[in-house]
């Protein structure tokens, strides 16, 4: 049930690796089997942070539990993470966490609450 969305003005060479250990770390951080996890990028060149258009990111990450300390970490993880595939700065990533409530996530047919 973890969902990462990666929003980013920088392109992107290997797509395929970039949304591999984003999903790894996911299931990494959140103790959830990557088996649940969903991964996506969305380029966007129009992208501006800080009135520029250098290197950037936003980036929206849920869950159900999600934790503060969680959040924490991961946004530790993602930003180097996207500093090391991509060249962007943590100055220039926004991450948004949501806990999701499991009666709130709908999978195969139902919810997970």
């Amino acid at each position: 049930m973890p969902y990462i969305k990666l929003n980013t003005n920088t392109d992107i060479v290997d797509k395929p690796n970039v949304l591999r250990r984003l999903s790894q770390l996911a299931a990494k951080e959140t103790s959830k089997p990557e088996s649940y996890v969903m991964v996506e990028i969305v380029h966007n060149p129009t992208m501006l942070f800080a009135g520029k258009d250098t290197p950037l990111a936003f980036m929206e990450c849920k869950s159900i539990g999600l934790t503060e300390k969680q959040a924490k970490s991961l946004s530790a993880s993602i930003s180097e993470l996207l500093k090391t595939e991509l060249n962007i700065s943590p100055d220039r990533i926004y991450i948004e966490f949501s806990n999701a409530p499991a009666t709130f996530w709908g999978y195969n047919s139902s919810t997970f609450g």
